[in-house]
């Protein structure tokens, strides 16, 4: 140190070691610079080397797609089996609680018999010699009786508003059902009734049936259908307003002006039945033409009457409105028999006609039908129909209509 100079030279040297440090330093960190820059541009040329892929083929989509699923298969796996467990847990310690309920109902019942069953005369008649915890014994099992008979009433009572809240639905939904099913029921079963045998005679005897036959047969008027097993009587002679009561013993004659011809006769001979009814109606014969939709022309028909056998082959189906009634008058030299019954089936909407001429016996010199005396009746304005459903009834009934 320079005393003269109150110690300029030490500052000085302090200065120019401050001096080589900071440049020491500056070439440290410029060289570390340098070689950060030339690290990143080795690796950007390695990059651009490198080639982009830009499909990906099938095996790795596969493996791609197979993680996923195997990821979200063990996720699920893990949830449900935790939920498993939770309801487990809670069920074990449900059944734990209502057990150490029990148990702790129990304890205090064997307490309060044995500390009743040491001095019994004592705490029963003075009370001086009864023991302190009796009273708190009983108290707590009263208590606790009081506690599981409360809960008990309380769930059932829950249990119950629960079940009653349901009660009206339940019957109200039921009401429309049997109301529906009393309206509409014939819907489902006339379907079913139209493949099923109508008739009351084995399918093997009507399919024995000789065309050629025309007499030797019962003078009991029927109707014989073999393709449909209908084997039916037919009613004859009966008015149009008793035609309805008529169907329910089988099928009926029906005679208008224009058409009033007996089998045999040269005119159109008309049967009527029914196609459909309630399945809880007590008529036998309410399904008895359901199957005449499937009859087609060349289908045979056969009618008993006066013990002579008639043989028609169908011709023709037509479908008309009820109030329809003069389809039925036909202008022919031939005698024909008509069908009539209701469709579509298990309705009274319309009216199906099916048509067949005579073939066996020869009408040959047959003699025309008598004409009918015309009718005013209201019965006569529309076809027969089938029986009147649940609402139709009601309503006849309300208003005294036939």
């Amino acid at each position: 140190m320079d005393s003269e100079n109150g110690g300029q030279s030490s500052d000085l040297a302090r200065q120019t070691a401050a001096q080589i440090a900071r440049k020491k330093v500056l070439a440290a960190y410029s060289e570390a610079a340098e070689k950060s820059a030339r690290e990143a541009e080795a690796s950007k040329s390695h990059l651009k080397d490198v080639p982009v892929t830009t499909k990906i083929d099938s095996e790795s989509w596969k493996k791609y797609h197979s993680a996923w699923q195997n990821y979200y298969q063990q996720y699920y796996n893990d949830y449900y089996s935790r939920a498993a467990r939770n309801y487990i847990a809670k069920e074990r310690l449900k059944d734990a609680r209502e057990k150490a309920e029990e148990e702790e109902i129990l304890s205090s019942l064997t307490k309060f018999s044995k500390n009743t069953e040491q001095k019994p005369s004592m705490s029963l008649k003075t009370g001086v010699n009864a023991e302190p915890g009796a009273e708190e014994n009983s108290e707590t099992i009263s208590e606790i009786l009081k506690r599981k008979i409360r809960k008990k009433a309380t769930e059932n009572v829950k249990q119950t508003r629960r079940k009653r809240r349901y009660i009206p639905i339940v019957a109200g939904l039921f009401v429309v059902l049997f109301i529906l099913f009393l309206q509409y029921n014939r819907l489902i079963f006339a379907p079913i009734m139209a493949y099923v045998s109508p008739g009351n005679a084995p399918a093997s005897s009507i399919e024995a049936i000789d065309s050629t036959i025309t007499t030797t047969v019962s003078p009991e008027p029927r109707l014989i259908i073999p393709k449909l097993n209908i084997d039916v009587p037919v009613r004859f002679d009966v008015s149009l307003n008793d035609v309805m009561a008529a169907m329910n013993n089988g099928v009926a004659h029906y005679r208008i002006a224009g058409a009033s011809a007996y089998p045999g006769e040269i005119g159109n001979f008309v049967i009527t039945g029914h196609s459909a009814g309630d399945i809880y109606s007590s008529n036998p014969y309410k399904y008895i033409f359901s199957g005449l939709e499937r009859l087609q022309d060349g289908d045979l028909i056969y009618v008993n009457y006066n013990s002579v056998r008639y043989t028609y082959r169908v011709i023709k189906k037509e479908v008309v409105e009820p109030s329809n009634v003069a389809a039925l008058v036909v202008n022919t030299d031939k005698p024909l028999l008509t069908l009539v019954t209701c469709t579509p089936l298990g309705t009274s909407r319309y009216r199906l006609l099916v048509t067949a001429e005579q073939i066996s016996p020869s009408y040959d010199g047959a003699s025309e039908a008598a004409q009918a005396t015309p009718v005013t009746e209201a019965s006569s304005e529309v076809l027969p129909s089938n029986e009147p459903s649940f609402f139709e009834g009601v309503w006849n009934f309300l208003t005294g209509a036939n």
